[in-house]
């Protein structure tokens, strides 16, 4: 994720992230390209930093694969659930 400082001298730029802070906001460029403008709170960029983790992301994928697996019966019986 790339972060870029806005200076108050922006205007335009100043009135879109204002409409932002209440609802999100669609940018459409003349070439047809769509970006979407929104409000980040601390929990969306911890999100978005843990994506850019590319190493905490291999590693949950290799987890993912992982096909083995206790049955519930022996966790019961190891617990002493019976």
């Amino acid at each position: 994720m790339k972060e870029i400082a806005i200076s108050s001298a922006q205007e335009e730029i100043r009135t879109l992230l204002e409409c932002a802070r209440d609802e999100d906001v669609l940018l459409r460029t003349q070439d047809g390209s769509e970006f979407l403008l929104t409000a980040v709170g601390d929990f969306e960029q911890e999100v978005a930093r843990t994506r850019d983790n590319k190493e905490l992301m291999a590693l949950l994928d290799e987890r993912r694969k992982e096909k083995a697996s206790i049955p519930w019966e022996d966790v019961k019986r190891e617990l002493g659930l019976d």
